[in-house]
């Protein structure tokens, strides 16, 4: 099974941020999806079924996109690929492609997890279909823009989308527990003060933690 840390391209004992050691390292410590991740939800009925298609993720950021799919990687026993459109382009895809082939051949399996998947134009989003026809890959996508817009039907028509919410206020706060958890102590905020910080996340999870532990910083 892929470690999460070794696809993150990271040391077990290297200095993260502490939204980065607060991941998830199972998908029932996932918060604010159990529309998707629950008992009886969709994406749980396909992993009980033992099987894994390939999927679009729809949502904002900091909702758990990333972190769900690497989780998915390891459940279903599956080498994890990320790349993203922003950065990435048609050589980089041939080469994750590459060593796709070469896992096939070694009974490996590979989960290819394109952020901001809907960047590409549409002969790189073609690029995709052969491969997730084969089973060479699982394809996961990730977009913050409505994939019926800004994807290929015919991509879309091979991949599943599942739509993630914003984190609500009890999983904002939920958060803020594991973090102070992990820091060994409260932050040093009045209730009023706390609720605030969750307000001004907007359902951010990634975000929210990257301004408690500037509130850890301070002296």
């Amino acid at each position: 099974m892929s470690d999460l840390f070794a696809s993150a391209g990271l040391e077990k004992d290297a200095p993260r941020p502490l939204a980065d050691r607060l991941r998830p390292q199972t998908l029932d410590a996932v918060v604010g999806q159990d529309h998707l991740l629950g008992e009886g939800a969709p994406l749980r009925r396909m992993l009980n079924a033992g099987r894994l298609s390939s999927i679009v993720f729809w949502g904002p950021p900091g909702v758990g996109k990333t972190t769900i799919a690497r989780l998915l990687a390891n459940h279903g026993d599956l080498d994890f690929e990320q790349i993203s459109a922003v950065f990435s382009g048609v050589a980089d895809l041939r080469k994750v492609f590459e060593r796709a082939k070469a896992r096939r051949a070694a009974g490996r399996g590979t989960l290819l997890f394109v952020d901001e998947i809907h960047r590409f134009n549409k002969a790189q989003q073609d690029g995709f279909l052969p491969h997730v026809e084969s089973g060479l890959i699982t394809l996961i996508g990730a977009t913050t823009e409505n994939p019926s817009f800004e994807l290929n039907a015919a991509l879309l028509s091979r991949a599943q989308v599942f739509t993630l919410a914003r984190l609500d206020d009890d999983a904002l706060e939920m958060l803020l527990a594991r973090a102070e958890a992990e820091e060994g102590r409260k932050l040093p905020l009045t209730d009023n003060a706390r609720a605030a910080l969750r307000v001004m996340a907007d359902g951010d999870g990634r975000f929210m933690l990257n301004l408690a532990e500037e509130l850890f910083a301070e002296p």
